[in-house]
C-alpha cells in the first residue's frame, strides 16, 4: 500500500507516524509545504518571549529523524499543489529546485491546517506587521524585536495566541496594547468569566481595548501607526495579527471534495471526505459538535492528534473506528493568571436555542488554612431537565488545569451535575480542600435543580421589580467598602434576628461576596415564611468585575 499525507505538523505527522506503526510495509510519503515537520506550534510565543530559551525544543521531530525512526519519506519544502481524485495522483512542486512532479496513492490524507487571517486594510503590508503561524513566522517577529529599537507592540485580536503574544512581548519590557473588535477577549469564553481575566490583565498595564476595530496603518519614518475606528491613532514599532485563522481547503475545493456548513472539509465519522480513499485530520476539518450537533472547526493541537490517529486506524483496518468530535477544551496562561474553557458557552448555547442554567462558584483553590491558597472562579451550564453538563470555565491562580480536565471529562462523557457531587479527589491541604472547588459547583448546581436555591444574574439587577427588596448579608465592613446601589446591609450572622425588618410581602434579592453567605441567608428566609427570595449567581465578586468591563465607552 501506498499513503500519501499532505501536511505533517500535529495532525499530519500523527497519522503518519501510526500508520507505520500499524503497517511496517507501506510505502508512506509526507509532503511539507514548510521548512519544518512536527513541531511545538503552541510553543512558538513562548520561544519569541525567551521562555523558551532553545529553538531546537520547539521540534519534535526534524525530517531526518522522522525519516530514520518512522522510514517514512519526507520530503519538506514540497508543495502539493493539486489532487486527481479519479486517477489518485498529486502533483507536487519542489520550492528550492522547481520541480514539478506526480506521485501515485492508494490512501491520501489531507492535513493542510488553517491560514491566518490578514483582512485587506490599508497599510498592512508595511514592515513590522506580522501573523505568527509557523517556525518562519516567529523567526522573523523574533529577529525584528532583537534587530530594532521596539518598545512598544500592538496585538490585534485577544484570542489565545494573542493573548500569549501580548504576554510574551510584555515580558520583554515592552509596552503592550491589545486591540480586539468584540466586546471581550477569549470569545470561546462567556462575558463574567472573561470579565475577571481583563482585569488581570489591564492591572499588568496592559492597554487592553475591547469594540475597537483596526481601519488602517500607516507608517511615519520607523514608527507604525494603528487607526482605530474611534478616531483614535496608537503608535507602535511592532503589529502582531492575531484576527483569527480560516481552514485551508483549497486544495480539497480545486479536488471536487465536500465542503461543510462551517467551510470546513466535510469528513464522515471515520475522518473520510466525500471521496472514500481521501481521509483528512486537523484544522482543514469540520465535524458535529457533540453537544449542539452543529458544524464546527476546533484549531486546537490536541484533537488534531488523537484524529490523526483514529485516521491511520481507519485506513490500515477499514474503518473501524468513530470520531466522537471535540468539547474544545482549551487553556491558556495569561501572566499569572490561568483560564480554561471545555464545552460550550452559555452563549453558544442560547443561539443553538439550548435551555440551560448557568452557575458560578468562587473557591480557594486549596484549604485556606494552608499558605498560599488563591480564589477560582468555576462557571459551569447544564441542563434544567436532567442536570447533563454543557460546558465549563475557569479563572484562577493554581490548580485550574487539573478542575478543567476533570469538568472535560464529564462534558466528554455527557455526564451531569450529579457526578460533580460525589467526585472523589485527593485531598491534602497543599492540593485542594475536603470539598474541591468541583465539589462546590456541584452542589451549587443540584441545589438550584432541587430548587433549594434560586438565583439571578449580575446583568438582572434592572429587572428587579420596584417594590423589591435588595440585602446585602456581608458584613458592615465589607458593605462599607463597596455595594451595589440600593441595598440595604443585614450581615447573615444577624438575620435570624432582625426578620421583623424584612417585609414578607415583597419580593428579596440576597447578595454576598462570593454567594455562600447569601445561600445561607436565603435558606434561614425561605424556611422562616419568605417565599420570594433569590441570591445573586457569583455574589458581589462577580457583579463587580462585570459592571467594571461592562461600564459604557
Amino acid at each position: 500500500m501506498k499513503y500519501i499525507i499532505v501536511g505533517a505538523v500535529a495532525g499530519g505527522a500523527s497519522t503518519a507516524a501510526r500508520l507505520r506503526r500499524m503497517d511496517e510495509h507501506a510505502e508512506i510519503i509526507i509532503f511539507e509545504k514548510g521548512e519544518y515537520i512536527s513541531y511545538a506550534n503552541c510553543g512558538l510565543p513562548y520561544y519569541i518571549g525567551n521562555v523558551i530559551k532553545d529553538r531546537n525544543k520547539l521540534f519534535v521531530q526534524t525530517a531526518a529523524s522522522f525519516h530514520q525512526r518512522f522510514n517514512i519519506d519526507v520530503r519538506v519544502q514540497t508543495e502539493v499543489t493539486a489532487i486527481d481524485p479519479a486517477a489518485k495522483t498529486i502533483t507536487a512542486k519542489n520550492q528550492i529546485t522547481g520541480e514539478v512532479y506526480q506521485e501515485s496513492y492508494d490512501k491520501l490524507v489531507l492535513s493542510p491546517g488553517a491560514e491566518p487571517i490578514r483582512p485587506p486594510l490599508p497599510g498592512i503590508t508595511n514592515e513590522g506587521i506580522f501573523t505568527l503561524r509557523n517556525v518562519n513566522d516567529t523567526d522573523y517577529i523574533k529577529s525584528y524585536v532583537q534587530q530594532k529599537n521596539i518598545r512598544k507592540a500592538v496585538v490585534i485580536g485577544a484570542g489565545f495566541i494573542g493573548l500569549e503574544m501580548a504576554e510574551s512581548l510584555h515580558g520583554l519590557g515592552l509596552h503592550v496594547s491589545i486591540i480586539e473588535m468584540g466586546n471581550q477577549i477569549l470569545a470561546p469564553v462567556d462575558f463574567p468569566i472573561a470579565a475577571i481575566v481583563q482585569q488581570h490583565i489591564r492591572s499588568k498595564n496592559v492597554d487592553l481595548r475591547l469594540n475597537s476595530a483596526v481601519t488602517s496603518f500607516t507608517k511615519d519614518a520607523e514608527q507604525l501607526k494603528v487607526h482605530l475606528s474611534s478616531g483614535d491613532v496608537i503608535d507602535a514599532d511592532v503589529v502582531i495579527l492575531s484576527i483569527g485563522v480560516k481552514p485551508d481547503t483549497r486544495l480539497a475545493v480545486a479536488a471536487g471534495l465536500k465542503i461543510g456548513e462551517a467551510k470546513g472539509i466535510w469528513v464522515n465519522e471515520y475522518l473520510q471526505t466525500s471521496d472514500p480513499a481521501i481521509y483528512a485530520v486537523g484544522d482543514a476539518i469540520e465535524f458535529k459538535n457533540p453537544i449542539t450537533q452543529q458544524s464546527m472547526i476546533t484549531y486546537l493541537a490536541g484533537p488534531a492528534n488523537k484524529q490523526g490517529r483514529i485516521c491511520a486506524n481507519n485506513i490500515v483496518l477499514g474503518n473501524v473506528q468513530k470520531y466522537n468530535g471535540a468539547i474544545n477544551t482549551a487553556i491558556v496562561k495569561v501572566f499569572d493568571m490561568t483560564v480554561a474553557t471545555a464545552g460550550t458557552a452559555s452563549k453558544h448555547l442560547t443561539t443553538a436555542n439550548i435551555k440551560h442554567i448557568v452557575s458560578t462558584t468562587h473557591n480557594g483553590s486549596h484549604a485556606g488554612y494552608y499558605p498560599g491558597a488563591k480564589q477560582m472562579s468555576i462557571q459551569i451550564a447544564f441542563s434544567p431537565e436532567d442536570g447533563r453538563l454543557y460546558s465549563a470555565q475557569i479563572a484562577g491562580f493554581d490548580g485550574v488545569d487539573k478542575r478543567i480536565d476533570v469538568l472535560s471529562s464529564a462534558i466528554k462523557r455527557n455526564s451531569s451535575i450529579y457526578e460533580l457531587v460525589e467526585f472523589e479527589h485527593a485531598y491534602a491541604p497543599p492540593y485542594s480542600s475536603a470539598k474541591d472547588p468541583i465539589n462546590m459547583a456541584g452542589f451549587v448546581a443540584e441545589n438550584i435543580l432541587l430548587k433549594r436555591l434560586h438565583i439571578f444574574y449580575w446583568n438582572e439587577l434592572d429587572k428587579i421589580p420596584k417594590d423589591g427588596l435588595l440585602i446585602d448579608v456581608r458584613r458592615v465592613d465589607e458593605f462599607e467598602r463597596g455595594k451595589i446601589e440600593g441595598a440595604i446591609n443585614i450581615p447573615v450572622d444577624e438575620i435570624r434576628e432582625r426578620l421583623q425588618e424584612i417585609p414578607k410581602d415583597k419580593p428579596i434579592y440576597i447578595y454576598c461576596e462570593a454567594g455562600l453567605r447569601g445561600y445561607l441567608a436565603q435558606r434561614i428566609l425561605l424556611q422562616n415564611g419568605f417565599d420570594h427570595v433569590s441570591n445573586l449567581s457569583g455574589g458581589y465578586f462577580s457583579w463587580k468585575h462585570c459592571m467594571v468591563e461592562n461600564k459604557p465607552l
